[in-house]
């Protein structure tokens, strides 16, 4: 953790909506006025798309049929660790972009399926804000979520996460439904003990509920709109949280237990404002005063 190079990290899962948050953040910051740097969590994966197949192929030949990007082998956690490490302590380091379609092609120059070269951050920033699958990873060989300040899961139930992932690789990357179920047959191991793992160390969690049936998540046609949802906000440290503030802006919210409100699924973007803007000038704030 650092006071003069703040980290702010959202994690989750592919699917999960991790990058619905990002937005949010980056309108908070335009609001503020506050400069971040951005990285991408799949700038860490060691492979490009075409050596993630061969290495897929070759885990499977040694009787490893679950190997993914979920796990530490197919990522490069040392080196997003020593990242987290090095802008806590000098406010800069090195990342890359991961070609996931035509936009990011045009923008990084990178061709589909591959990583830009590294390049330095933009110095001067206010934060570093994170967003992928492993903010808040500890192994017995790496801790990234030590160097976090800010912590964000996002969690939805794991067939509205199934749900949003089949849609989302059918519309935008082209797979099959048997391609998805296959990759999510195939990560379920890492999943449990990768992601699931660092929800304990997030300082916040948003968990997305749907109110409609998700029971077949696998012949689902669409997902479920925020209407049709509730969110489980939970906080790790609940000291300070001005609950009865976030109960009287958000109609029809409700405490479930004493670390924890739930409000419906259209007020998600007007409660991590309303709990985050704060979070964020008190980093920023902090930073000033200490430079």
């Amino acid at each position: 953790m650092s006071i003069k190079h703040p980290i702010i990290s959202v994690t989750g899962s592919s699917g999960a909506g991790t990058s619905s948050v990002r937005h949010t953040f980056e309108y908070i910051f335009r609001r503020e006025q506050v400069k971040a740097a951005f990285i991408q969590g799949d700038a860490f994966h060691r492979y490009n798309r075409e050596d993630m197949d061969a290495a897929m192929k070759a885990a499977a030949e040694r009787g490893n049929h679950h190997f993914s990007h979920f796990g530490a082998e197919a990522n490069l956690l040392e080196e997003l660790e020593q990242l987290f490490r090095t802008y806590g302590e000098t406010g800069t380091g090195k990342t890359r972009v991961y070609s996931h379609n035509a936009e990011d092609e045009r923008t990084s120059g990178a061709a589909i399926g591959t990583f830009s070269p590294w390049t330095h951050l933009e110095p001067d920033s206010d934060l570093l804000l994170y967003e992928g699958l492993h903010g808040a990873i500890v192994t017995d060989q790496v801790d990234v979520a030590r160097y976090a300040d800010l912590k964000i899961g996002v969690v939805p139930v794991i067939n509205l996460e199934w749900i949003q992932k089949i849609q989302r690789d059918r519309s935008e990357r082209g797979y099959t439904t048997e391609d998805v179920t296959q990759a999510i047959l195939r990560r379920m191991p890492d999943y449990v003990e990768y992601i699931c793992s660092q929800f304990a160390h997030t300082d916040i969690n948003f968990q997305r509920i749907p109110t409609v049936d998700t029971s077949n998540p696998f012949i689902a046609r669409w997902i479920p709109t925020p209407d049709e949802s509730m969110v489980i906000i939970r906080f790790k440290e609940p000291r300070g949280i001005d609950f009865a503030y976030l109960l009287s802006m958000l109609h029809d919210s409700f405490m479930s237990r004493a670390n924890s409100i739930v409000i419906p699924g259209s007020k998600l973007d007007l409660a991590m404002q309303l709990i985050l803007t704060p979070l964020i000038l008190q980093l920023v704030e902090r930073r000033r005063r200490a430079l």
